[in-house]
């Protein structure tokens, strides 16, 4: 029995071993099926770049396609069949200086480059393949479009507030644009703030090319809460609007000036004393917005140009009748971009800022008519853009329930302590 019981753990231990010996190669056998895994090619270009040698410089003065091409060995009786044979398919014949070029190579001794690609933009490329089979073509890469939110407290001005909350700067003009009717942005208070719904795109999942548009917003400023949610009231037109949250729509005859940044620098006064004139009245019936000179000025509401001119004490200077109650004027233009009779749109460029006529720097002086006399444009109850349809109101009210419910549930990076005084400062003009 003694015999016969060895045996059997003898052989019941030998069993064991096989078992064991599978159980320690296991990891060992996984570690050889992971490494035998194939590496993932590095395509870029429609090319897989580890197959190549790649060089990649800027645009120079004075490079071409051609001169590219022929520093790396490529004659031009060869550059011109290439031109020839991607005519109408791509256009290398401007490239712009500061661009980047990328040539590939085989890693073989050959020195003349496979391919040629150009990229002019962040969101497209060119390529060209050299040899082999060639042919040109132009890449549009895909965009990818994400909603994001944010939020932000002014302390100084609101394009600094955005690049302090790391948003995209260009919400600043996304948001000027939205709130041009309700907000002076050069006349923000310490403490006013914000949160905004927006869509950005990429390329590249990381790359930006832009904010595509605002979804929805609310500005605090001095102390009012301004909504805003935009919505499409005519599908045909396709053209966005925004709205506040009880379907007023935030749009108006006028905007509210007519520089998009520029500062208040001498308000409407008719009790303005000059100290230059012997500290005598000098009635100032415009307002004065500052800006550098070149920066586009707006008509501030559709209407017919009666007026494009130039006087010596109002220089360059354009008005816009913009109906039997309302006229505008705006003077100083460096240059006019429209003539007598022609009709213009609200925000349509009608003239660049400068310094033309009596004035001590560049700015436009805007000035506002209401039934023929000149008045304050600050002090106007301005008449409202067509409001939505009440079939159109019931859609609307619902389609914001959701974004509003979002919009709300934001944090504000800080609590508001509004301080009823504006940023910029007004400074006394000589005009």
């Amino acid at each position: 029995m003694n015999k016969v019981f060895v045996i059997t753990v003898f052989l019941a231990i030998l069993t064991l071993f096989p078992s064991c010996e599978i159980k320690k190669s296991s990891p060992l056998v996984q570690s050889s099926i992971a490494k035998l895994e194939l590496k993932p090619k590095n395509i870029k270009y429609g090319f897989d770049l580890d197959q190549y040698r790649i060089v990649k410089k800027k645009i120079k003065n004075g490079d071409t396609f051609g001169s590219i091409l022929e520093e790396n060995n490529i004659d031009y009786p060869e550059v011109y069949k290439v031109l020839k044979v991607v005519k109408n398919k791509v256009n290398v014949k401007r490239l712009v200086v500061g661009n980047y070029y990328t040539l590939l190579f085989s890693k073989d001794s050959v020195l003349t480059p496979k391919a040629f690609i150009y990229e002019p933009k962040v969101d497209n490329y060119t390529v060209i393949q050299l040899r082999d089979s060639i042919y040109g073509k132009k890449v549009v890469k895909p965009i990818k479009i994400v909603t994001k939110e944010g939020n932000g407290l002014i302390k100084n001005s609101l394009y600094e507030t955005m690049m302090n909350s790391g948003l995209n700067d260009q919400l600043t003009y996304y948001l000027a644009d939205v709130y041009a009717w309700n907000i002076d942005f050069y006349r923000l208070h310490k403490g006013d703030r914000f949160k905004v719904i927006y869509t950005e795109k990429f390329v590249d999942d990381t790359i930006s090319i832009g904010i595509q548009r605002i979804k929805a917003a609310i500005f605090e400023h001095a102390g009012k809460e301004f909504y805003a949610f935009e919505f499409q009231p005519d599908s045909l037109k396709g053209i966005v609007e925004y709205f506040d949250e009880n379907a007023k729509n935030l749009r108006r005859a006028f905007l509210k000036a007519p520089v998009k940044f520029g500062p208040v620098t001498s308000r409407y006064n008719l009790k303005r004393r000059i100290a230059y004139y012997g500290n005598r009245i000098k009635p100032h019936r415009g307002t004065d917005f500052a800006a550098s000179v070149g920066t586009p000025i707006l008509s501030t509401a559709k209407g017919i140009v009666v007026k494009s001119s130039y006087t010596r004490g109002n220089g360059n200077y354009v008005t816009i009748k913009h109906n039997n109650t309302y006229s505008t004027q705006y003077l100083h233009m460096k240059n006019r971009k429209v003539r007598v009779g022609e009709w213009v749109e609200q925000g349509q460029v009608i003239g660049s800022v400068g310094m033309t006529g009596y004035t001590s720097g560049p700015h436009v002086c805007y000035r506002f008519w209401k039934n023929g006399r000149q008045v304050d444009p600050f002090k106007q109850t301005l008449p409202e853009a067509k409001p939505i349809s009440n079939k159109l109101k019931t859609t609307y009210l619902n389609d914001i329930v959701n974004l509003k419910t979002q919009l709300d549930c934001i944090s504000f990076n800080s609590k508001s302590t509004y301080i009823n005084s504006a940023l910029a400062q007004s400074n006394s003009d000589t005009q």
